[in-house]
């Protein structure tokens, strides 16, 4: 199987690649493309998922627009959660029949890639089937939240490598009052291995799990 991978680069409005998502998903799902993953840094905004809850969102109207983020809604499971300059976000288009996969298999597959690619560095990160995503303790390293229609993926995950950690004050992450939230730039001394780095150990990993060129 073949995997196409797009670099999109930095600043991405939510909404642009959002609507990028959904003509690649119909694309796919129609057998017009083959498996395709974004990757991409997002200008700075809030999204809410299908779950979320407005009192997760802790800045008013005037304090958003003194931080220059962003509120979207958007159709990936799960509640709130913050993307800006410095955050690796993927969005995997990607067939799971052909693939062989049910989603909480995907789910679990998808927490590995990041988990292998985060040691690489030194990080020990596990996962918590209670709430989806990467931890090192009790703290959130890699957001994950997707949607599947015609057995086709949508959304990703989001790992910290050395975003504005301040802006996760204005949400409760994930919607888990108390729950810390980290980055590889806090984890990994002396110094944070370079984004551009992690997008290409991610890719080899993301490879390697799912068996993208072995077959």
């Amino acid at each position: 199987m073949d995997l196409t991978v797009k670099d999109m680069g930095s600043q991405c409005r939510y909404t642009d690649v959002f609507d990028l998502q959904l003509r690649l998903h119909a694309d796919r799902v129609a057998g017009a493309i083959g498996d395709t993953l974004l990757l991409l840094e997002h200008a700075p905004v809030y999204t809410f998922g299908t779950s979320a809850s407005s009192d997760h969102l802790l800045y008013n109207e005037q304090q958003l627009a003194e931080h220059s983020i962003e509120l979207v809604k958007t159709s990936r499971g799960g509640d709130i959660t913050y993307h800006g300059p410095g955050q690796l976000v993927g969005y995997p288009i990607v067939h799971l029949g052909m693939l062989g996969l049910k989603v909480l298999d995907y789910l679990t597959a998808l927490e590995e890639c990041i988990i292998r690619c985060v040691a690489k560095y030194g990080v020990t990160a596990v996962r918590d089937r209670r709430n989806r995503g990467v931890w090192v303790g009790d703290s959130k390293l890699a957001a994950i939240g997707i949607r599947v229609s015609r057995q086709v993926t949508m959304h990703g995950f989001a790992l910290n490598v050395n975003p504005c950690m301040a802006d996760y004050s204005g949400i409760i992450a994930c919607g888990l009052p108390g729950v810390g939230v980290t980055s590889l730039d806090q984890l990994v001394h002396p110094r944070c291995p370079a984004l551009s780095r992690v997008k290409t150990d991610f890719v080899s990993h993301f490879k390697e799990v799912f068996g993208y060129g072995c077959c």
